[in-house]
C-alpha cells in the first residue's frame, strides 16, 4: 500500500514538471510567427467548418431526394453501365427540368467522358450525352462555386 503511495506521489510530480516544462513562463511573449500560426489554424478551422456544414446540407439534400426515388443508386448505376460501359467516375441524385434523376459521368477506355442520366423513379435512361474536354472543364468549374453540390462515384 505504501509502494503504490510512493509511486502515485512520484507520477504526479513527473506529470506536474512536465506540464509547466510545456508551458511557457509568465514573461515569455507570443511571437509574430505564433501569432501568424494561430491564425492560419483558426482559418483552417473556419473552413473546415464551412465544409463540413456545405457537405451536410447536400447530405440531407441528397437523403432528401432518395426518399422520392424508386430505384436505388447501384440499380441507376447497372443502367447506365448498359448503356455505356466504362468505369463510373461520378454519380448524384438530382432534379433535372423537373425530373428526379441519377446522374453519372463515365469514362469509356478511349478516356471520354459520357454522362448517362436515369430515371430515378422509372429506370428509364432520359439522357446520354458525350462531354469533351471543355464542356467537362466548364463542368468542373461550375461544381467548384457550388458549395452544395455532392457527387457521390
Amino acid at each position: 500500500m505504501k509502494h503504490k503511495m510512493i509511486l502515485s506521489a512520484i507520477l504526479i510530480a513527473t506529470l506536474a514538471l512536465c506540464a509547466f516544462a510545456a508551458s511557457p513562463s509568465p514573461g515569455t511573449q507570443t511571437t509574430q510567427k505564433d501569432k501568424q500560426e494561430q491564425k492560419r489554424k483558426a482559418e483552417h478551422e473556419e473552413r473546415d467548418d464551412e465544409e463540413n456544414d456545405a457537405e451536410s446540407e447536400s447530405a440531407k439534400e441528397q437523403a432528401r431526394l432518395a426518399k422520392q426515388a424508386k430505384l436505388t443508386m447501384e440499380q441507376a448505376r447497372e443502367i447506365a453501365l448498359k448503356r455505356a460501359p466504362g468505369t463510373v467516375e461520378s454519380g448524384e441524385l438530382e432534379r433535372e427540368h423537373g425530373k428526379l434523376v441519377y446522374s453519372f459521368d463515365i469514362r469509356n477506355d478511349a478516356g471520354t467522358i459520357t454522362e448517362v442520366q436515369v430515371d430515378a423513379r422509372d429506370g428509364s435512361v432520359v439522357s446520354v450525352e458525350e462531354e469533351d474536354a471543355q464542356k467537362e472543364a466548364d463542368e468542373k468549374r461550375k461544381e467548384k462555386q457550388e458549395p452544395t453540390h455532392h457527387k457521390r462515384p
